[in-house]
C-alpha cells in the first residue's frame, strides 16, 4: 500500500511560508480549548506554512498560550463560551475567508444554532478544500451542493448521527458502514475517512485502508491531530483523497513510533505530534 504514499519532495530553496498553505482552523470553546490547539500544532508539524485558529473569545487566550507558532483570532460567543458567529462576521474578523487555502472545522467547537448555520454555509459556499471533523460534522445538516472539495472524518458514532440527519438508516456493522461511506462519498462528491482499527479512506471511486497505527492511539485528542495533518497536506496541494490517505498513514506511523517509547497505555495525543517529524522522515526515506 505504501507506493500510494509519495509526493513528499524536498522543498525549493527559494520557497516561503506562503507556498505551503495558509490554513484557517475553526474550533475551540471555553471548556474545550485543547482540541483545536492540537490540530494547529499538528498542522504546523505537517508542514503548513501559516496556521490561524479562529476560536471563541474566552478560549482565544488559552489556545494562544499553548504555542507561539500559530495565530489566534477571537470571535463572539454565547453564554457557554461557544462560538456564535455568522459567516460574514467570521470572514471579517479573520481578514476574508477567501485569503485562506484550506479551512478545517470542528475540534472543540461545541454546538449551538448559530454554529449550525455557520458550518452549513461554509460547507456550501467556500470554494477551497474544507475539512470537517467532530462538532464540524455534528453541526452539519446537509451534504449536497458544496462549492469545493470536502473531507469528512467521522468515527462510527458520528457517521451514524450524520446518516440519521440525512434521513437515512445508520447501521452498526462495520462492513455495512464502509459500504455506506463509499456510497455517500460517490453521491455527494466527498472524501470520507471512516475512522476505526483500519481506517477506510474513500472518495466513492477509489478506496483504501490505512494499516498503520495501534490501540494506544484510542486516546483523547488523537483525532484532532489527524485533522491538523490532513489540513496541512491539503494546503500543500495534495489532492483530497491522497491528503487523507497520507495523513492517516503518517498519523498511524507516528503512533507506532511513539508507542515503542511510551507503551500503549501511556500514549497521548501530544506524543503523536512529537513523533510526526520521525514519521515524515521515515516516509520520505522509503518513497
Amino acid at each position: 500500500a505504501m507506493n500510494m504514499v509519495t509526493g513528499l519532495e524536498p522543498r525549493a530553496l527559494d520557497s516561503h511560508k506562503g507556498d505551503y498553505g495558509r490554513l484557517l482552523l475553526i474550533g475551540g470553546s471555553r471548556f474545550m480549548s485543547g482540541a483545536i490547539a492540537l490540530s494547529a500544532l499538528a498542522a504546523l508539524r505537517g508542514g503548513a506554512g501559516l496556521v490561524t485558529v479562529a476560536t471563541s473569545a474566552s478560549a482565544q487566550p488559552i489556545v494562544a498560550g499553548f504555542n507561539p507558532c500559530y495565530m489566534t483570532i477571537a470571535t463572539s460567543e454565547d453564554a457557554d463560551g461557544v462560538m456564535a458567529v455568522s459567516v460574514d462576521e467570521l470572514s471579517r474578523v479573520v481578514g476574508g475567508l477567501g485569503n485562506y487555502d484550506v479551512l478545517a472545522v470542528g475540534p472543540g467547537l461545541g454546538r449551538n444554532e448559530a454554529l449550525s448555520g455557520l458550518v452549513d454555509e461554509i460547507y456550501q459556499n467556500y470554494e477551497g478544500p474544507v475539512f470537517f471533523d467532530a462538532d464540524g460534522l455534528n453541526n452539519l445538516t446537509r451534504l449536497a451542493g458544496a462549492a469545493g472539495p470536502r473531507v469528512l472524518t467521522p468515527h462510527p458514532g458520528e457517521f451514524k448521527r450524520l446518516l440519521r440527519k440525512l434521513g437515512r438508516e445508520g447501521v452498526v456493522e462495520r462492513e455495512l458502514q464502509e459500504q455506506q461511506a463509499r456510497e455517500l462519498a460517490s453521491e455527494f462528491d466527498l472524501t470520507i475517512l471512516l475512522k476505526g482499527h483500519e481506517s477506510l479512506v474513500t472518495d466513492g471511486s477509489q478506496s483504501s485502508y490505512n494499516l498503520t497505527g495501534n490501540p494506544g492511539m484510542a486516546t483523547a485528542g488523537s483525532g484532532d491531530v489527524l485533522t491538523g495533518l490532513i489540513a496541512a497536506l491539503l494546503g500543500q496541494q495534495f489532492d483530497v483523497f491522497k491528503a487523507a490517505l497520507l495523513a492517516a498513514y503518517l498519523h498511524g506511523l507516528a503512533g507506532d513510533l511513539a508507542v515503542q517509547e511510551t507503551g500503549e497505555i501511556s500514549l497521548t495525543a501530544t506524543d503523536l505530534i512529537e513523533y510526526l517529524p520521525a514519521a515524515f522522515l521515515r516516509t520520505q526515506a522509503e518513497q
